[in-house]
């Protein structure tokens, strides 16, 4: 009832926003749609290629044009320009989204300085990265500036189809957005109705049996100039590189603004999805070796997950000096249901013992974030002062069973014996309410910018542990804390912006020890200096950063003792530092690039004794990457366009003792595509990842996961 309750309050108060704003006559012609000036009319935010601007007072707050951002709202919460932000930000647009075809938010990262994907290899089940050596998959990503909730197997799965880029902010956030990863954070932007009609269809074809289909339609309502829709879809069924799990999906998202005036807009943002995958898709592993043996029985490894997600986005400019914003949404991770199986112990005499285990788990709630911004001067200071409070409440549910499957010749596997489904034997309740307050002032003098932040935030976390049929007495814990950001940036006539930061953090973390016990707040704080080169003349921007960090209490997911699943582990503290470049341009109107070079230090500070002073596992201390895009407008060739890129990185240890190493690994990838000239709209491309098969393993915290295979896709897209 708490979260009904909570879901209405926020309602309530931006239904009042938005009566108010309709108080008087409305001038429907008035309605403005901002956009970056980039050839072709591209839209801000928008794919480019003939995709129309989006709707609404907020359209200008992520600006891009081909590769390169100039704004997005991620780093300040105003239209700040990324140049003058006093903290290192990555944009992928959806432009470098629709060129690589990516299929994962893992792959729609893998280019980004200082984002570590991979680290458990092949897994279509999650999308697992780390930022700055620290863990992101539970704390560090966003939809649309609002935190998403994830823990254990209730997880969002990231449907890339529905995105128009993704940004990331590396370093502590908490000043602005209170319980995030200290690493950065991953804010993905949600796709939101265009002024002009739009349609598109896509059909894609690929390795592993993999076919989808893909759908986006949208513009105005009949014949309105305020009213607009957007509806996204894509259905898949795929098999996977492992031999007992799919990469079904089912996913529909509608989205709907209306804007009245210029300085008005509502936006509804909705999702509906369903997965199947595998419960394991781990391997058998022998002396610090993958084998080709499978955990998982194919008549037992089903991961089954529903989720969904309702939200708003109301927007009033009240004068000059004054703009109110409110967003929310509840979400729901719903009905997370898997089974799989594990070896339990070595082999003996060629056969091997089975265990089996059963999960269902769900993770709902609610997040809202309100916000007054003004702007004015104080004598030679020119002042954007953002004010606001953000409340979330999540409830998260667990049950667990365990049991045995017949053993199977570890030589020689036959599977098909009946296994049985064991009963949950555990349970966990547990729901987490956060209210934060936050105040932000970036203060120009010339060519100076002063950015100064501050929140405090109040937690707390109820818990309950036991079995299905008797859970045990509520255990709370409260915590508060203040967190915050000081940044100086000075931006010369040339474009060349130096920067020096200094950032906290606090996060408080959902979900439970193994020993059902809640976790405490993980703690960072964070220095950073840096240089940003917002090229004359050339839609580049060239960056670099050195950082320091120190996270206390940091979660992480590891493999069980017994090897039967991962769970997740609070390390005591971890140092990561390092220096990140990184390179976005769209030289012409044909000519694309992106590349990037990451070096860091990630080691354990505080841990376990055999752990202290060493570096923290699957953490490569070099890291390269480069994309590149060239198609050619003119001649016989005309639409004809090509992709390569290279993602590289240096050895790294598969164990937080230093036992052992990952070696160093490369994978190559590819794109061709032809826009026909005669059919406007229609377009042929094929995409390969990894396409002379690196055959890699890769170890995290001494278990070892296979690296994805090569994945060819090829695609047939019409626009109308």
């Amino acid at each position: 009832m708490r979260i009904v309750r909570l879901l209405a309050a926020v309602f309530v108060v931006a239904g009042a926003s938005a009566a108010k704003a309709q108080d008087g006559v409305v001038d429907l012609d008035a309605v403005t749609v901002r956009t970056s000036g980039g050839a072709g009319g591209e839209a801000a935010g928008g794919p480019g290629d003939g995709e129309p601007a989006a709707a609404g007072t907020s359209a200008s707050d992520f600006r891009a044009k081909g590769y390169v951002a100039d704004t997005v709202p991620t780093a300040t919460k105003t239209d700040t320009p990324i140049v003058r932000v006093p903290q290192s930000v990555s944009v992928v647009t959806e432009e470098q989204l629709d060129d690589r075809n990516v299929q994962t938010l893992q792959e729609a990262v893998n280019y980004t300085p200082g984002v570590r994907v991979g680290a458990f290899g092949l897994d279509p089940r999650f999308d697992a990265f780390y930022i700055r050596g620290l863990d992101a998959t539970y704390t560090g990503i966003f939809r649309d500036g609002l935190r998403e909730f994830n823990f254990g197997f209730a997880t969002f799965d990231i449907e890339p189809y529905g995105l128009a880029g993704i940004s990331i902010l590396k370093g502590p956030a908490a000043g602005l957005y209170g319980s995030s990863n200290a690493g950065g954070i991953v804010d993905l932007r949600t796709k939101r109705p265009t002024v002009a009609p739009f349609r598109e269809i896509e059909a894609q074809v690929g390795t592993n049996d993999r076919y989808q289909a893909n759908f986006d339609a949208s513009g105005p309502l009949g014949n309105s100039t305020s009213a607009f829709y957007r509806l996204t879809g894509v259905a898949r069924k795929s098999d996977t590189d492992y031999p007992f799990a799919d990469d079904d999906r089912l996913s529909i998202a509608p989205a709907f603004t209306y804007a009245p005036d210029a300085d008005t807009s509502l936006t509804v943002l909705g999702e509906l999805q369903r997965t199947k995958s595998g419960g394991s898709v781990a391997y058998y592993n022998e002396n610090n070796r993958v084998t080709d043996l499978p955990f998982a029985d194919p008549d037992f490894n089903d991961l089954d997950q529903h989720q969904g997600r309702i939200g708003f986005e109301f927007e009033q400019r009240l004068n000059e000096t004054f703009v109110f914003r409110q967003k929310a949404r509840y979400q729901a991770v719903d009905d997370v249901d898997a089974e799989y199986v594990f070896f339990a112990g070595a082999p003996v005499d060629d056969i091997i013992q089975r265990g089996t285990g059963t999960v269902r788990q769900t993770l709902k709630g609610v997040v809202s974030d309100s916000q007054m911004e003004a702007r004015f001067d104080t004598g030679a200071l020119k002042h954007t002062v953002l004010g606001g409070v953000d409340v979330s409440y999540a409830e998260f549910t667990d049950r667990q069973g365990f049991g045995s499957a017949p053993p199977i010749s570890f030589s020689d596997p036959v599977y098909g014996a009946a296994i049985d489904r064991p009963p949950f034997s555990t349970a966990t309740n547990q729901d987490q309410t956060q209210v934060g307050l936050y105040l932000q002032d970036e203060v120009r003098l010339d060519r100076f910018t002063l950015t100064l932040g501050g929140r405090k935030d109040w937690v707390e976390s109820n818990t309950r542990n036991g079995t299905p049929d008797e859970l045990g007495d509520e255990e709370r814990q409260k915590d508060d804390a203040f967190s915050g950001r000081v940044g100086l940036s000075y931006l010369f006539d040339f474009g060349l912006a130096p920067y020096v930061s200094y950032s906290t953090s606090f996060s408080p973390v959902i979900g439970t020890t193994e020993d059902g016990e809640a976790f405490v707040p993980t703690e960072a704080r964070q220095w950073e200096a840096g240089v940003k080169y917002d090229v004359p003349d050339l839609d580049a921007l060239l960056t670099a950063a050195v950082f320091d960090i120190r996270q206390k209490n940091g979660v992480v997911v590891v493999p069980s003792e017994d090897l039967s699943t991962n769970i997740s582990v609070q390390r005591g503290e971890i140092r990561s530092r390092g220096i990140e470049l990184e390179a976005t341009a769209s030289i012409t109107d044909s000519f694309d690039l992106t590349a990037s070079y990451a070096y860091q230090e990630v080691t354990v500070e505080d841990g376990a004794p055999e752990t202290i002073g060493r570096d923290v596992s699957s953490q490569p201390r070099h890291t390269f990457a480069i994309w590149g895009d060239y198609t050619i407008r003119s001649g016989v060739a005309e639409g004809l366009g090509f992709g390569a890129g290279v993602r590289a990185s240096s050895s790294s240890y598969g164990d937080d003792a230093n036992i052992f190493k990952n070696e160093a690994r490369a994978f190559v990838d590819a794109a061709v595509h032809y826009d026909v000239p005669r059919v406007e709209g229609l377009r042929f491309q094929v995409n390969a990842t990894n396409i002379f098969e690196e055959d890699a393993q890769v170890c995290t915290s001494g278990f070892c996961y296979k690296e994805p295979e090569r994945s060819v896709i090829g695609s047939v897209r019409y626009r109308f």
